[in-house]
């Protein structure tokens, strides 16, 4: 897998399709890999006409780790985040724009579709708000705005996301701990087949595993400040995508985003949950595709794509 520097550290990317095509630059969310991208969506943007670059978050996958800045006490961090205490994380959500940009400043990259899921569309929503003349549109998927008083995950969501896998005990302890996280978070109308995430778990944990880095990265988003004033200077067209049925980052949090950035579309999806199922792939891509070619009219009406 390629490396570039950027923004100080070095960070692992990959591209597919031709270099002369659009670009758009996919940013995956927390504690997940480039190849954590559904294959199907990635060959689907190419075939759509897309030069598609993905790229390793810092603190995950082949990507430079902070390992040095050691593991955050999470239950020490939550309790700071209701109390609204100053909270001091390895690096921020901007520090992660800003590689991103990096990404496609090493690449030659003037401007770009940006695409960036849950964490990623946090990643996105900065990039775009603080560098207007490099983003041609935004896509944020199952993300949020952080603004407070947002409702947050489901107590089961919650939990899943805070228990933490036990690698002593071996690769099935970790993997069955990943495929319990994923069923609670994931689309109820939408299941992905057991098979098939065994197989995206085995091949990300083949790559890397960084614990740590996966609890860096979520202190980085809990010490986030409210980016609501941040969009509403986002000037790029913007198309958020959310799941109706999101445990995680409940759909609440997708139509305050698309309200507050300006002429924003907003696409809830009936059945879907925190995750990218199979069964969705297609309408995601239509989705994508007519977003970054203009075709779609902006406004901030929620269309509800339900379950055929």
């Amino acid at each position: 897998m390629p490396m570039l520097s950027a923004n100080g550290i070095e960070l692992s990317y990959d591209t597919a399709g031709d270099a002369k095509s659009p670009p758009l630059l996919l940013i995956m969310g927390l504690g997940m890999q480039l190849v954590d991208w559904p294959d199907d969506l990635v060959s689907g943007l190419v075939e759509q006409g897309f030069y598609v670059i993905r790229f390793d978050n810092r603190d995950s996958g082949l990507s430079t780790k902070f390992e040095h800045a050691g593991t955050p006490n999470l239950a020490l961090s939550y309790i700071k985040s209701l109390l609204r205490w100053p909270m001091r994380s390895a690096y921020t959500l901007d520090d992660m724009a800003d590689d991103a940009l990096g990404v496609l400043s090493a690449l030659g990259v003037a401007r770009a579709h940006v695409v960036g899921a849950s964490m990623g569309g946090m990643i996105g929503q900065i990039l775009a708000a603080r560098n207007p003349n490099r983003v041609l549109s935004l896509t944020s998927i199952m993300s949020t705005s952080g603004r407070r008083g947002l409702p947050g995950p489901t107590r089961e969501a919650r939990a899943a996301l805070l228990r933490r896998p036990q690698p002593a005990r071996g690769v099935d302890s970790v993997v069955a701990h990943l495929i319990d996280t994923l069923r609670v978070i994931g689309s109820p109308a939408y299941p992905t087949p057991e098979r098939l995430m065994r197989e995206r778990i085995a091949r990300s944990l083949n790559r890397n595993i960084c614990p740590g880095g996966e609890l860096r990265q979520l202190l980085a988003i809990v010490a986030a400040r409210d980016r609501s004033a941040l969009l509403r200077s986002v000037r790029a067209p913007t198309l958020v995508i959310h799941g109706a049925a999101d445990p995680l980052v409940p759909p609440a949090c997708g139509v305050d985003t698309a309200r507050l950035v300006p002429g924003a579309r907003l696409e809830l999806i009936e059945g879907m949950g925190h995750d990218l199922p199979p069964q969705l792939i297609e309408r995601l891509l239509a989705l994508i595709e007519a977003h970054a070619r203009g075709k779609m009219e902006p406004d901030s009406t929620a269309r509800l794509f339900e379950k055929q």
